[in-house]
């Protein structure tokens, strides 16, 4: 499966990124590369695919 992942500058700095079809995916980090690095590594695409009624097993 692949997902769109939209980057957006925060005025204060930094960077958000989100994955619109799935609501509540969101993370954030100081550069783009840690925005992107953070919601794929991190529990947050885990968890907002679970709320769909996907099972991810942790490898």
């Amino acid at each position: 499966m692949r997902y769109t992942v939209v980057m957006e500058r925060e005025p204060d700095g930094g960077f958000v990124a989100t994955v619109p079809v799935l609501p509540g995916c969101v993370s954030q980090g100081d550069t783009r590369e840690e925005a992107l690095r953070n919601i794929l590594s991190g529990d947050h695409l885990r968890k907002a695919l679970e709320r769909f009624g996907f099972v991810l097993q942790r490898q």
